[in-house]
């Protein structure tokens, strides 16, 4: 007796031949490249998306970057930071706490007393407001995003792409990578929204122009 999935594609088969369609058809994949390309466009909508998922945004030039970073973290009365490894160390020589490159032989539970840790990012999609951290020197370990309840993570306009179909040919099937899109949040149980069960609840982003 024949299964369902047999009988359904029996019945495509039987439509195509009725209509004299070939059997086999490889459909346009064009879309690498949808929407706006501009990068002040692409800046304003990401920033929409960020804000609107409650992330705590920041534009500056890359002159001012090492300002705004220790700006944030004195605003937060953050003392103890991590970044990933391959950073510049200079963003932080003016940090009156203690500020260490991560280092992968920790074990991931100590990165929870942290008080901030900062990352640079691999790609950004403005259209659902998806920044992209692939595992590595600059964007750190999973679990350096993953287990601190604050992430500052550094956004250039260069890595800002519109559509997802973009974002996805930028990322590296070879890494593991995180997708984030705000500050973790779920409305799992009885539709009560609930931050920082699946990562950092508070998720600051400096976009550099």
């Amino acid at each position: 007796m024949a299964s369902a999935k047999t009988e359904i594609l029996a019945r495509i088969r039987s439509a195509q031949k009725s209509a004299k369609l070939p059997e086999f058809v490889n459909p346009p994949r064009n879309y690498l490249v949808s929407g706006t390309t501009d990068p002040e466009e692409l800046r304003e909508v990401l920033i929409d998306r960020l804000e609107d998922y409650k992330a705590d945004v920041h534009l500056c030039e890359e002159s001012e970057l090492a300002a705004t970073i220790l700006g944030i973290l004195d605003e937060r009365s953050c003392r103890t930071i991590r970044y990933a490894p391959g950073m510049d160390a200079q963003l932080f020589a003016d940090f009156s706490g203690e500020a260490a490159a991560d280092d992968e032989s920790v074990d991931p539970r100590e990165l929870d007393v942290l008080d901030a840790v900062v990352t640079e990012s691999t790609v950004s999609c403005a259209q659902t407001g998806t920044i992209v951290l692939e595992s590595g020197a600059t964007d750190g370990r999973r679990a350096l995003t993953l287990v601190p309840d604050r992430h500052i993570c550094i956004v250039r306009s260069e890595d800002i792409v519109y559509g997802v179909p973009e974002m996805v040919s930028r990322i590296n099937p070879e890494r593991p990578a995180t997708l984030v899109s705000g500050p973790s949040a779920t409305s799992d149980i009885e539709l009560s929204r609930v931050e920082g069960v699946h990562g950092p609840r508070d998720l600051i982003v400096v976009i550099v122009k």
